[in-house]
């Protein structure tokens, strides 16, 4: 892998993100080992500004943890008393930061192992698609701790797996074993111990192979089309799927296609 050096990267690096480049996928790396990857406010700011500023030869990125846990959610030891105002502006710059994630201009697969956690679990759930090793657990302990989640968690979480299930998970602390959380949506692969981020980029190498527009549609698009009413939902896939087959590279792989020299679907 090869490292980037950028005066925004560099300065990500001291605050615990790093990033490298192997082919066209960008490494992100939570590295806080000791604190279990905790987040605290200068990580997540380092985050926001490692995903607005990718580089430009990026098709696909990839989050993991340093060490033997993914992310075990907020730095305790940062949570401050705060007035409701200073509150809101705090958790709006998480949203800033997480949103950098979810709607940045890569699809984004997060390898997860050890805690999955809180804020751990907020980041996880931003990505696009979550490959858990089998030493992965997930909670979130915010409601046994007397506050709530305030990283987009509340948006993200009951889409993979329910308002009822997330619930539950902070009304009781109950924790999610790695073959329960794949089975209930909290990851989409599970892998052997060790394997999530080999497994991961693997998966976004593949992905930053696609043609950029269709990613585009399927991180920025899909989602959108899930929460319109159905009539919004076909005309803004009809104006999606127009723009999409109007790239040249998108044309190209058609007439690959049509020629016979692109590869057909095969059972896995």
């Amino acid at each position: 892998m090869t490292q980037q050096s950028h005066p925004i990267l560099d300065r990500a690096k001291i605050h615990g993100v790093s990033l490298e480049m192997q082919g066209a996928v960008a490494v992100v790396r939570l590295c806080r080992p000791a604190k279990r990857n905790a987040l605290n406010d200068a990580l997540i700011e380092a985050l926001r500004d490692v995903f607005q500023n990718l580089p430009e030869e990026a098709g696909a990125a990839v989050i993991h943890g340093e060490g033997d846990h993914f992310c075990a959610g907020l730095d305790l030891s940062e949570l401050k008393e705060r007035d409701a105002s200073e509150g809101i502006f705090h958790s709006r710059g998480w949203h800033v930061a997480l949103n950098a994630v979810e709607q940045g201009r890569v699809p984004v697969v997060a390898a997860l192992h050890g805690a999955v956690v809180g804020g751990g679990l907020e980041l996880a759930s931003a990505c696009h698609i979550r490959v858990a090793d089998e030493t992965a657990f997930y909670a979130l302990p915010e409601g046994t701790r007397g506050i709530f989640v305030g990283g987009g968690g509340s948006v993200r979480v009951p889409k993979l797996i329910g308002a009822a299930r997330m619930t539950d998970m902070m009304l009781t602390g109950r924790v999610y074993n790695a073959v329960d959380g794949e089975r209930i949506g909290l990851a989409q692969y599970l892998v052997p111990t060790g394997g999530a981020l080999a497994k991961a980029v693997e998966l976004a190498t593949r992905i930053a192979t696609n043609a950029p527009m269709t990613n585009f549609a399927l991180t920025h698009a899909l989602p959108r089309i899930a929460e319109q009413p159905a009539d919004h939902g076909l005309f803004t896939e009809a104006l999606m799927a127009s723009i999409a087959q109007s790239a040249p590279e998108a044309k190209a792989r058609v007439r690959a296609f049509l020629e016979g020299k692109a590869a057909k679907v095969q059972k896995s």
